[in-house]
């Protein structure tokens, strides 16, 4: 009855390690995600506002495409 009582015991512990573990990992991971999504969208948004800016100075004959890039301020 001991040795059943010391192997239920023993497989406990380690289901509680594993899944401190795990949640270490998923925390990791999603630090790393949030990071990669901040660094690329400084990157992206200025490549956004590039294209827009090169739509609106060169002179164009299709007037929509610049249209899509103006800013609108509300008062």
């Amino acid at each position: 009855m001991l040795n059943h009582l010391r192997r239920v015991l023993s497989t406990a512990k380690d289901r509680g390690a594993s899944a401190v573990e795990y949640g270490l990992m998923v925390a990791a991971i999603a630090a790393v995600i949030v990071a990669v999504v901040f660094g690329l969208g400084t990157i992206v948004s200025k490549t956004f506002s590039d294209t827009c800016s090169s739509f609106t100075t060169k002179t164009t004959t299709n007037t929509t495409a610049a249209e899509g890039c103006k800013t609108t301020t509300t008062p």
